[in-house]
């Protein structure tokens, strides 16, 4: 064999140069259509793997979300079921609660209707109460003029109405109001403390002295003066007899002063009746007191008067202080208009007939 390095290559002839190209190409060809068939044949293989590996992990995906898909429907049906027993025990309790509230309702209903009507009795009840206070109240205004009773009466029926604070009892209180003003205009008179000083002057009539015994202890004062000087040892028999002459001649004769009649003699027995008579004069007039008559109260006052400065020792202490009683209680006042509690009584009355004509 030839040596390629040493031999050198002859020339190619200048006429076949145009036709051994084209051959050479074609040779080349197949090799490069080879290659590129190879070349496609292994990226396709790739793709092949690389898409059968991407639907494998899809597949494996929409396995797991379809598991995931069916465990969460399962479990929606669970609850689903839950909720429709829950909703079934919400409905039966419900239907429960309904009934209940139903029930509670008439009950309150009835309840209502029933306080209504204790309401009305008791209201009925009250006003029939305070209308008896009123009625008893106005009797004792016309029959002894107690403007204190009548007073007390009024303010406790507005006590009781105020303690209700119903706004029907309005006229009501408003009509007791101008009964109270009008009661409370009246002049106070202490017909208590009053009554009390002529039972203190009832008391003491039998502290009283009489002008009688007075007098008659005044003449054994003047008697007996001249004993008790005729018994003194000092004076002689002559003394003695001249005084003891000298004393039955002023008995024979008794100078009087007419201007000054003086007080009538009366044994024990009419003394008794004396003060008696007293008592009775100062107890009809504390009647009168009470009765309000004033006529019959200054007739038996006076008298009392007279009676005490006619029959008892007007220098006594308690007589004195007798007096001056009897001068100040005949000084009280006791005519004036009594007004009455009508427009009370009327209001009360009115309302609760308002209230029979009204049902319910």
């Amino acid at each position: 064999m030839r040596d390629p390095q040493t031999e050198a290559p002859a020339p190619p002839p200048p006429a076949r140069a145009p036709a051994d190209a084209p051959a050479a190409r074609h040779s080349r060809a197949p090799l490069l259509l080879l290659i590129a068939v190879l070349l496609t044949a292994a990226l396709a293989g790739v793709l092949w793997l690389d898409a059968r590996e991407r639907i494998s992990a899809t597949q494996q995906e929409l396995a797991r979300r379809l598991r995931d898909i069916e465990t969460n429907a399962s479990e929606a049906r669970s609850v689903a079921r839950q909720s429709q027993d829950a909703l079934r025990d919400a409905q039966v309790k419900i239907g429960q609660l309904e009934a209940r509230l139903a029930e509670s309702q008439s009950q309150q209903l009835a309840l209502e209707a029933l306080y209504q009507e204790l309401s009305r009795n008791r209201d009925e009840w009250q006003l029939a109460e305070i209308e008896q206070v009123l009625a008893i109240a106005q009797q004792q205004l016309q029959l002894s003029g107690n403007v204190r009773a009548g007073l007390l009466a009024l303010q406790l029926a507005e006590a009781r109405l105020a303690r209700a604070d119903r706004p029907q009892f309005l006229p009501v209180r408003r009509a007791l109001a101008r009964d109270i003003e009008r009661l409370k205009a009246l002049p106070a008179i202490d017909l208590a403390g009053m009554s009390m000083r002529i039972d203190g002057l009832v008391a003491a009539v039998d502290a009283m002295p009489l002008a009688f015994d007075e007098r008659g202890e005044r003449t054994g004062t003047a008697n007996g003066a001249p004993k008790d000087a005729g018994a003194s040892p000092e004076r002689g028999f002559w003394s003695r007899l001249g005084s003891e002459v000298w004393s039955e001649l002023r008995q024979l004769v008794v100078v009087r002063h007419v201007d000054k009649p003086e007080p009538p003699l009366l044994p024990p027995s009419q003394a008794y009746f004396l003060r008696e008579n007293l008592r009775l004069r100062l107890l009809n007039a504390r009647l009168s007191l009470l009765i309000r008559d004033e006529a019959g109260y200054r007739e038996d006052l006076r008298a009392a008067q007279a009676w005490i400065r006619r029959y008892f020792d007007p220098r006594a202490k308690h007589t004195v202080d007798a007096l001056a009683q009897l001068k100040q209680l005949s000084s009280t006042t006791l005519s004036f208009e009594m007004p009455m509690i009508t427009e009370s009584l009327e209001a009360v009355r009115g309302f609760k007939s308002r209230r029979e004509r009204t049902p319910g």
